[in-house]
């Protein structure tokens, strides 16, 4: 038998979780001194009127090597190896914690940790990759090999649609020379080689921005992954009919509307939106 196991990150809906029998373990998000842990002590609508409310910025902290442990311990006793994804090594110290976790365990051997190298439903999508080859009958080993395999190949991007979040919480730089200066900017995050990265910047309104979006993500048409698409954001869902209608063209059999948690809005802000999905050929990003 094997479990899946992640954390909060992943964004992926509850019924998908549930649907794929997938643990979550929760990371946290702290504001004005008070801690919660993400979409189970706090909801990302909440998260805003919080912050609204005090007007301090969000800060986010790492699952521990003890609540790892506990959620690894518990099939322990049974003959199950586990395997574990979420959010990447490069963005969090979860990763180096869910090691700390397997190294307490009676039988570390069962469990297998891939880091997905990236955020969001970018992890989402390897863990219904996953379920899908686990529900086959696959070997646990030749589901962690296809997982190496396939997390270079998520794609995933997001714009934008304010850079206040991004800027206080000091997750890229670069936006720090944005602001102030550039004015109905949207720029389109993606992240490559396991880091996030800016793209285009697209000018004027979020819309705008978007199509742009939709028409860097429609050259990969010919190669995207037929099983699953996410189309994620954070209090955005006017817009996520827009980018279905013309992501459908890409055969997709399940193109799934999906919303951040707390842990990503709390960098990513109110009106971001992404596409994300894998290719079937590794090309270079741009």
């Amino acid at each position: 038998m094997i479990k899946l196991i992640t954390d909060s990150t992943c964004d992926l809906s509850e019924a998908l979780i549930e649907q794929h029998d997938i643990d979550v373990i929760p990371l946290y998000v702290n504001i004005d001194e008070q801690s919660f842990k993400d979409g189970e002590e706090l909801k990302t609508d909440a998260m805003y009127d919080l912050v609204e409310q005090t007007q301090a910025v969000p800060k986010t902290a790492a699952a521990s090597p003890g609540e790892i442990f506990k959620t690894f311990n518990q099939y322990m006793h049974d003959d199950i190896d586990i395997i574990y994804t979420g959010i990447g090594a490069k963005f969090s110290a979860t990763f180096q914690n869910a090691h700390i976790a397997k190294n307490m365990l009676d039988h570390p051997e069962r469990v297998h940790l891939i880091d997905s190298q990236n955020l969001s439903s970018g992890s989402g999508l390897l863990l219904l990759k996953a379920a899908k080859m686990r529900d086959e009958g696959k070997p646990v080993k030749d589901i962690v090999a296809s997982l190496e395999d396939i997390r270079t190949r998520v794609r995933t991007q997001f714009i934008i649609d304010t850079l206040e979040y991004l800027h206080k919480g000091g997750r890229l730089k670069s936006i720090s020379k944005m602001v102030g200066t550039m004015l109905k900017v949207h720029p389109i995050i993606k992240v490559i080689n396991g880091e996030m990265a800016i793209g285009k910047k697209p000018r004027g309104k979020m819309r705008k921005g978007i199509d742009v979006m939709i028409q860097d993500a429609l050259k990969d048409s010919d190669n995207i992954d037929e099983d699953f698409m996410m189309i994620t954001h954070s209090q955005a869902h006017s817009h996520v009919n827009h980018i279905r209608e013309h992501m459908e063209v890409t055969g997709v059999k399940n193109i799934y509307e999906t919303e951040a948690g707390c842990v990503i809005s709390s960098h990513c802000g109110a009106g971001t939106i992404g596409i994300l999905y894998i290719v079937k050929e590794d090309k270079k990003q741009t």
